[in-house]
């Protein structure tokens, strides 16, 4: 089996509560995990690169990390709130 990590587990609980025939339809066909596995890497790969993108436009450096750990710290945790709240949009309620 494929790894399904929290991306996977949040889209499982939405499909469970919102989409319960593409639910059963998954599970009774076996393709349930597969498809949850696909749903982490995709959803992943979109918040790293959301992540990235959104740091290097507002100048969030390895030298602000350096040089004011605390800053970058607050900085890079606002980053990962509005990027989970973008994936969780696009890819994990949807």
């Amino acid at each position: 089996q494929r790894f399904v990590g929290v991306w996977g587990q949040r889209h499982l609980r939405y499909l469970k509560e919102y989409c319960r025939s593409v639910y059963l339809n998954l599970l009774t066909s076996g393709r349930l995990n597969d498809y949850l596995a696909d749903i982490e890497e995709q959803t992943q790969k979109r918040f790293e690169r959301i992540v990235e993108q959104m740091a290097e436009s507002e100048g969030i450096t390895e030298q602000l990390k350096a040089t004011d750990q605390v800053a970058w710290v607050g900085e890079m945790n606002n980053i990962w709130s509005r990027a989970r709240e973008v994936v969780n949009a696009e890819l994990i309620y949807n």
